[in-house]
């Protein structure tokens, strides 16, 4: 670590499953704060898991990865225990999402302003990498 150049901007995200997303962000902010309180730093917990925000842009991963081409998201995606799963469901029989093989493509192909619209939490979460970015926080409507 001392080699290593200090930190500019820190970014935590992970997964709530089952917490509540805003405590284990709470949480998490203050550990990294008690050692690091002069790095900015975002927590941000996804609400149950970060494909939750897949199933939010759903619309825009239609066709892709053997999804269906009429694919839409599910009524609150946030909401659903198994995102992954879901995902999985709507593949072709015998496939499966893989985390590591579709997360990447999927994050770099989905629609950004249809997940925000559909999926608070990633709504914030855009917001805080902005001021993480930026130094200038975005106003929520």
């Amino acid at each position: 670590m001392t080699r290593s150049p200090r930190p500019t901007r820190v970014l935590a995200l992970l997964d709530s499953d089952d917490d509540c997303p805003v405590e284990l962000a709470r949480t998490l902010h203050e550990h990294a704060q008690a050692t690091h309180h002069n790095v900015p730093l975002v927590a941000v917990a996804a609400v149950r898991e970060f494909e939750a925000r897949f199933l939010a842009g759903a619309a825009s991963l239609a066709g892709r990865a053997g999804l269906p081409h009429a694919l839409q998201p599910p009524p609150r995606p946030e909401s659903i225990r198994g995102a992954k799963e879901w995902l999985s469901r709507q593949m072709p029989p015998g496939a499966t999402y893989q985390e590591t093989a579709h997360q990447p493509s999927f994050a770099a192909q989905f629609d950004l302003d249809a997940a925000r619209a559909a999926a608070p939490s990633f709504d914030e979460f855009c917001r805080d990498v902005k001021f993480l970015v930026t130094g200038e926080r975005e106003r929520h409507d």
